[in-house]
């Protein structure tokens, strides 16, 4: 718990730092501009698309009228934007961890451990291409698991904690091996993931809660059609903190951890000279004074 706090704190602390703010900023042009290219091209197609299947419902037919019988006629029209923005928002979401993953996080950990660890060997246990592997799969997982899942997020409560397990699961697998993936060995790796496992579910967990609030923004940008084209590039901005926030979080709790692993396995190994067996005492006397002359000669 102290490693899980300490890094908590280190983390925030970090995030001010202007190399931190300068990192963040490649994603989020890469961001802003496929979310504009996304909008230009298929904004206005999806929307009227949307609009066409809610009108073509008969049982929604029944709720627009329910709501233009309660003083809400315009409800529709917010609606269709509204199912576009919540469809592509996962889209958004997935292409800016890969981006935050290849960009952000490797430089990140590298910073974390210029400042804190500088003499900590680098093992390099992954490369890019592993890395880029383990991230599209556990995208493809996450996705599968949202997809699985998504019936159940009409459920109120199951609304809020199944995407922030969702979400925490896939940060805590993404940002855990691409942190360790420049430092520690395959094996180091292995045995801090299963140390550690709560601890990093947990971490993943609390930065997906965090990443639901850009979700705010996003529904502003769809019922103030005006700011639109300014709330959206806030709400990719508010994902890149959150996400330079974890990677942080991330490489101060596993490299420190790392750090401890080592000092550990080292006094282990110093430890061992020290419980060597003597089982000739004969012997340890001849060590003890090789010049001494043995009792039984002097009794001739």
């Amino acid at each position: 718990m102290r490693l899980f706090i300490d890094s908590f704190w280190r983390a925030c602390f970090y995030c001010l730092t202007p190399r931190v703010i300068v990192l963040s900023l490649l994603p989020l042009v890469i961001m802003v501009v496929l979310a504009g290219a996304l909008g230009y091209s298929f904004w206005d197609d999806a929307v009227a698309g949307v609009r066409d299947w809610l009108e073509a419902s008969s049982l929604l037919t029944l709720v627009w009228r329910w709501f233009e019988g309660v003083g809400v006629p315009g409800l529709k029209s917010v609606v269709a934007p509204l199912l576009v923005i919540f469809t592509a928002t996962p889209v958004v979401v997935m292409a800016s961890l890969i981006s935050v993953s290849l960009f952000m996080t490797p430089g990140l950990a590298r910073y974390v451990a210029e400042r804190r660890f500088a003499d900590l060997e680098r093992k390099r246990g992954g490369n890019f291409w592993q890395s880029l592997g383990w991230t599209l799969a556990s995208v493809l997982l996450a996705l599968g698991a949202m997809v699985l899942t998504l019936p159940m997020w009409l459920v109120p409560p199951l609304a809020l904690v199944l995407p922030a397990l969702i979400w925490g699961w896939l940060t805590y697998r993404v940002m855990a091996f691409d942190v360790l993936a420049e430092f520690a060995s395959p094996q180091e790796r292995q045995q801090l993931l299963a140390r550690h496992r709560l601890s990093l579910l947990a971490m993943g967990v609390v930065t997906g809660l965090m990443g639901a609030a850009p979700s705010v923004v996003w529904a502003s940008g769809a019922l103030f059609a005006a700011a639109f084209v300014i709330l959206i590039p806030i709400a990719v901005w508010i994902y890149m903190l959150v996400f330079a926030f974890s990677s942080l979080w991330f490489a101060h709790f596993a490299l420190a951890a790392l750090a401890q692993l080592r000092d550990r396995l080292d006094a282990e190994t110093l430890d061992v000279p020290t419980t060597t067996v003597v089982t000739s005492p004969h012997a340890t006397e001849r060590l003890a004074s090789p010049h001494e002359p043995r009792e039984d000669s002097h009794t001739h």
